[in-house]
């Protein structure tokens, strides 16, 4: 086989939502670059594949990528996996993706699990169009600013976030857009998988004191979504 960059999705959670073809790139590959090679080791395991592994996380990817094109110079496939979901998506695999690009070395993305996608759909708001936005901003005023941006945002946005954040996140919802639908997205396809609904104010109220664990994704309607429901379309609207 020729050297090549494996871009392989792997499970948010639930183990069985590892596909065919993220499988059949794992056992191809002649190296893995994994975000957190003991957490790769698990899933590994499960599939029963033995291959070598090297470490590629957001503190060592630039370091990295002398050592995995070393692999490819030597004709070697990597598969590329980060802890869980598609990685170059708010985890490492960005800067040796296009290091590859302009190498020419080929790159074959594998598609899977994503907890955007996953939140966005199960949320119940309009998923064309919306924004990715990553995970909010650590200090307060930040996330403030970034909250403040999405009153006139026609899109309905995606955020990961914290759980050591999300209540400060929730208060400043309910200050900021207070009638704005939400759904907070948490430990998707988990054991206890949650999708909480409803008005920044109502989850804010509905959940104050809480104390968050798992992973969580957060999606916020647009403002085009709050004035369809209150001014609906003239010109879908019924005939007398």
């Amino acid at each position: 086989m020729l050297a090549k960059l494996f871009v392989v999705a792997t499970p948010i959670g639930n183990l069985e939502d590892i596909t065919l073809r993220a499988i059949r790139a794992l056992r191809e590959a002649d190296v893995i670059a994994a975000e957190d090679t003991r957490h790769a080791s698990v899933l590994l395991r499960h599939l029963e594949i033995r291959k070598p592994l090297v470490s590629c996380h957001q503190f060592n990817e630039a370091r990295r990528l002398g050592r995995i094109q070393e692999c490819f110079d030597q004709g070697q496939s990597v598969a590329l996996v980060t802890d869980a979901g598609m990685p170059g998506v708010s985890d490492p695999g960005e800067r040796l993706i296009a290091h590859c690009i302009r190498e020419g070395v080929p790159v074959e993305v594998i598609p899977g699990p994503s907890a955007v996608l996953h939140a966005l759909v199960a949320s119940g708001l309009p998923a064309c169009p919306f924004v990715f936005e990553g995970f909010l901003p650590q200090k307060s005023g930040r996330r403030t600013r970034a909250l403040e941006a999405l009153r006139d945002r026609a899109a309905t946005t995606v955020f990961f976030e914290s759980p050591h954040r999300i209540a400060k996140t929730l208060g400043a919802l309910e200050a900021i857009l207070p009638d704005r639908q939400i759904c907070i997205a948490r430990e998707l396809t988990k054991k206890f998988e949650e999708c909480l609904r409803g008005t920044s104010a109502e989850l804010a109220a509905a959940h104050r004191g809480r104390a968050w664990r798992g992973e969580i994704t957060l999606v916020v309607a647009g403002a085009e979504h709050g004035r369809r429901h209150a001014d609906p379309d003239p010109e879908s609207a019924e005939e007398p």
